[in-house]
């Protein structure tokens, strides 16, 4: 079952550190540009991640192709796709070994959630960080030190 807790998703939220955004526009009228911009405010690193704007930058982080290649610990991949695309973003994120992933407002695929949650991911549906952490009271995120982690 994806979390509806509210102490679960604020847990998720504030153990996180990186957030791969699937769906990531250069375009300021998507919200994905906006939710990117937000989550960043909050403290997160957000790596957008885009086939048609790869190798661009937006908000100030370089564009990639795809999740494989990031070679980075992803602690939630946002997933802003259609939900009959999703699926296929949620099958990298088992793949790159991601904790969680978090589908967007309107992106619900109930059979990508069950191959996350079968796989050992944290899953969100249906839901957006940006509106989530306000309304949780979720604290500012603090880079971490890496020689304590």
């Amino acid at each position: 079952m994806p979390l509806t807790a509210d102490a679960d998703i604020k847990a998720l939220l504030e153990s996180a550190r990186t957030i791969a955004l699937v769906g990531a526009s250069d375009r300021p009228d998507r919200p994905s540009h906006g939710v990117m911009a937000a989550l960043q405010r909050h403290g997160y690193r957000v790596i957008p991640i885009n086939p048609q704007i790869t190798g661009e930058h937006v908000h100030g982080e370089f564009v990639f192709r795809d999740l494989h290649q990031l070679g980075m610990p992803i602690d939630i991949v946002d997933i802003f796709r259609r939900p009959q695309a999703a699926g296929d973003a949620v099958d990298e994120a088992i793949a790159i070994g991601a904790k969680a992933v978090w589908m967007q407002l309107g992106v619900v695929n109930h059979e990508a959630a069950a191959r996350a949650e079968a796989a050992g991911l944290a899953v969100v549906m249906d839901r957006c960080p940006a509106i989530d952490i306000p309304r949780l009271g979720v604290r500012r995120i603090e880079p971490r030190d890496d020689a304590t982690g």
